[in-house]
């Protein structure tokens, strides 16, 4: 359904400053060291909490690691919408509830369009909001050449 550049599907970006990014960033090393450190306390304190270590690293330091890449897409992300994004604006088309067992809300249909930038259309999965409804236009910001997008909401 997406008409845009290289057929990619477009990515929404999600605004990241530098407080939350610091935050983000510290839980995802106490998750990735968290186990690693369990393991190492077995030397004093005894075998006790090797199972706990070792399920802490395994579980715990591929979490952390994917929390850290996410983050710094996201920071890479806003840099690139910053620098040469275009101002867009997106309509939307449609809500549906939204209720898929781990969270609910509402999702969104969209459509982007902008100067410089290809009209297409994306979903956007959020809590429900009483400011939306069908035919609300926001704030966009659209990097055409690699179909990022940042809402202004």
């Amino acid at each position: 359904m997406a008409d845009d550049v290289g057929g990619a599907e477009p990515t929404r970006v999600d605004r990241v400053g530098p407080s939350g990014a610091l935050l983000l960033y510290f839980s995802a090393v106490v998750l990735g060291l968290c186990g690693p450190v369990m393991m190492a306390c077995t030397y004093f304190a005894g075998p006790g909490l090797l199972p706990g270590g070792v399920l802490g690293t395994v579980i715990g330091t591929p979490l952390g690691l994917g929390l850290w890449f996410h983050v710094q897409f996201e920071r890479e992300g806003n840099r690139r919408l910053d620098a040469v994004g275009v101002v867009a604006t997106a309509e939307v088309t449609s809500l549906a509830d939204r209720d898929d067992g781990e969270s609910a809300g509402l999702t969104v249909g969209l459509r982007i369009s902008g100067p410089g930038a290809r009209t297409f259309e994306t979903t956007w999965k959020r809590s429900s909001h009483p400011a939306l409804r069908v035919d609300l236009r926001l704030t966009a910001v659209v990097d055409p050449a690699r179909n990022l997008f940042r809402l202004e909401f």
